[in-house]
């Protein structure tokens, strides 16, 4: 936000549902006006949305104090894939999007996904650099993709020429080792190409 005011989101996960509360809290000496005008849940590849059922509210904000709005978010609508809060507000007049809270996994059918570390142990040259991946953790959820470069690297993930949607990179200067988190991979799916900005060719792993 703007350093004012600080708009998070606390929840807790049942099987059916999202239970919870957006928080407004005042950073600064004065109280601000905050009105949230739509919230809804959004899949983080672009897939969709689904609004939250909440009326319109405007809501005097105090310096240092949390003010709660509860809010619940149906899961049995929406498809497997990872989420995220969107809210619509205006904040003494100044319209704003903001993203409050973690994102949160809607799981894909056990039996569809990959589990378990594939092996790869080789390189990609990227303009001159070597990003050598050392190999994939599959889970129910999420894969992970250790590597090591010299720099972090921009890669894209595509498996069977459909892109997997990437979560986050992590990367430590200080180590060269890296880690990227992506969306999981099916078992339906026989190979994963990894890709990086100013590679000579993607990297292709069999799944096996």
């Amino acid at each position: 936000m703007d350093g004012e005011i600080s708009i998070r989101a606390h929840y807790e996960r049942f099987p059916a549902t999202i239970k919870g509360a957006f928080v407004l809290r005042g950073e600064g000496r004065d109280p601000r006006q905050v009105r949230i005008e739509d919230a809804r849940v959004i899949e983080v590849s672009g897939g969709g949305s689904q609004s939250i059922a909440m009326e319109p509210v405007t809501l005097e904000v105090a310096p240092h104090l949390d003010l709660f709005v509860p809010f619940e978010v149906p899961l049995t609508e929406l498809g497997a894939g990872w989420y995220s809060l969107e809210c619509d507000v205006v904040i003494d007049g100044v319209p704003d999007v903001v993203h409050p809270g973690d994102r949160f996994p809607v799981a894909w059918p056990r039996a569809t996904v990959r589990r378990g570390p594939i092996p790869v142990g080789k390189s990609l040259d990227v303009s001159g650099d070597t990003v050598a991946i050392d190999q994939i953790d599959c889970a129910g959820d999420s894969i992970k993709i250790g590597f090591t470069a010299t720099k972090a690297p921009t890669l894209k993930l595509t498996a069977d020429g459909a892109t997997v949607p990437v979560l986050d990179t992590q990367f430590d200067d200080a180590t060269g080792r890296g880690k990227i988190v992506g969306y999981p991979l099916m078992r339906t799916q026989r190979a994963l190409s990894i890709d990086a900005s100013g590679a000579k060719r993607p990297l292709d792993v069999t799944l096996p």
